[in-house]
């Protein structure tokens, strides 16, 4: 279980670390104005939503704004949480992951729903948006499993119940 674990907490940092780039560059974009940004990335996102035809970031509909900030405000502390917890080994790292896999899952559910729903979203669309969803399983998975195989202690006491004396 230890390897797997290392394993699933290298694809995390993986994916952490685009989120970490993508989340103030990228997506920023619709909730802030064009003229704060570089025109290479402004270009980049034009280009991204022209080439995969995401109709959600040129028509910017009100739900998805909502996303993006819940993004920006709430998720990508916990990426930079996450990504930190990775690397130095925190305790809370299992908290933070399973907190930011749930988050990712419910925003993932309603965009996916409306990219399904709406008819608009070509399949090359669908292949952008779903391994996100993925990520945020993974996550949250990884959230539930408790960081190394040493026993929890709540201070200086184990947190399993001791055998009682007679």
């Amino acid at each position: 279980m230890g390897i797997l674990c290392k394993v699933v907490d290298m694809l995390l940092l993986v994916a952490f670390m685009v989120m970490l780039v993508a989340g103030p560059l990228i997506d920023a974009q619709l909730v802030l104005p064009e003229a704060t940004f570089p025109e290479v990335l402004v270009r980049l996102k034009r280009q991204y939503a022209e080439e995969y035809q995401d109709y959600l970031m040129v028509e910017k509909p009100h739900f998805f704004v909502a996303l993006v900030w819940l993004e920006l405000i709430f998720q990508w502390p916990l990426v930079l949480l996450n990504i930190y917890g990775i690397l130095a080994s925190k305790h809370w790292f299992h908290t933070s992951c399973l907190i930011y896999g749930a988050s990712v899952i419910t925003a993932m559910t309603a965009l996916l729903g409306e990219l399904m729903g709406s008819q608009k979203a070509s399949d090359k669309l669908l292949t952008v948006y779903s391994p996100f969803m993925g990520l945020g399983v993974l996550a949250f998975l990884r959230g539930l499993v408790p960081n190394s195989g040493k026993a929890q202690t709540i201070g200086k006491r184990p947190a399993m119940a001791r055998e009682k004396r007679a």
